[in-house]
């Protein structure tokens, strides 16, 4: 048996020399990749935008992104990439087409009553873009779900209403009506819905018919009101006066995040 005597200052300097080394080494961290992908509808070139984890090996359950009124933007690209760095592959579909994005409320008002006019339209332009996301090599086909926010939000529910082949749909601060309420019995996919408590462009009597038309359908939906919070709440870009209908609220931006990745845990088992 041996003795081994250090000194406490050899001790001291052993213990910073480890240090060293170890904040020298580089930490393990995952690599988020992006790119831009375009694709058809019909005759309409539409841009959209991919990210994913390049760590992570192998397939991994897949995100469609459905972007506000003002098109893909910075903010629908945090968003995307924002999944990516918890573990999907997300895509960020391109509802109105490549180069149309709009830069004022006059602009994505057009546009976006062009396919809330026409929810045909508006389900065939999203479903070309869940198309190119179940075509990704790292997605897994049997676990997929899509999310959207206002404007994207009602389209999501449009895609479930459309009978599309998903797990699950997010609606954050979305318009909840339709003209065809009864295409609900089409829906297969869960539902969560993340709505403002005090939202005046989804008036109570929207979201009472919501209720009936999913109840009626058997829907297996979660609704769930943020109190305080109005349309957009999501959104940092939303300005921070209530009153003004739409707004940023970080309470339910954090609340709302958190309550959709419960969802995706429990719809991607």
């Amino acid at each position: 048996m041996y003795n081994i005597n250090i000194k406490k200052g050899v001790v001291v300097k052993i213990a910073l020399l480890l240090s060293i080394i170890f904040l020298m080494v580089p930490a393990v961290q995952g690599e988020v990749i992006t790119k831009t992908v375009m694709y058809k509808h019909g005759d309409t070139e539409l841009e959209g935008y991919m990210a994913w984890d390049n760590s992570i090996s192998g397939k991994r359950p897949g995100v469609l992104v459905v972007h506000e009124w003002t098109g893909i933007n910075d903010y629908t690209k945090k968003r995307v990439r924002q999944l990516a760095d918890s573990g999907y592959v997300a895509f960020a579909v391109d509802m109105y087409g490549k180069g149309i994005r709009p830069s004022n409320a006059k602009e994505a008002s057009e546009q976006a009553t062009i396919y809330r006019s026409d929810r045909d339209l508006m389900r065939a332009r999203v479903n070309a873009g869940l198309d190119v996301l179940l075509k990704n090599e790292l997605c897994d086909k049997k676990r997929v779900a899509a999310i959207g926010y206002c404007f994207g939000g009602g389209t999501v529910l449009e895609l479930a209403r459309s009978g599309a082949y998903i797990a699950g749909v997010v609606s954050f601060h979305g318009n909840l009506d339709t003209p065809e309420p009864e295409a609900a019995e089409n829906i297969r996919s869960k539902i969560l819905v993340c709505h403002g408590a005090e939202d005046p462009y989804v008036p109570d009597e929207q979201v009472d018919a919501f209720f009936d038309e999913m109840s009626a359908a058997d829907v297996d939906f979660q609704f769930i009101a943020y109190s305080g919070a109005v349309h957009s709440f999501t959104n940092p870009n939303s300005g921070e006066d209530p009153s003004k209908g739409a707004a940023y609220n970080q309470t339910a931006d954090r609340r709302s995040w958190k309550h959709m990745l419960v969802f995706f845990n429990e719809i991607f088992e």
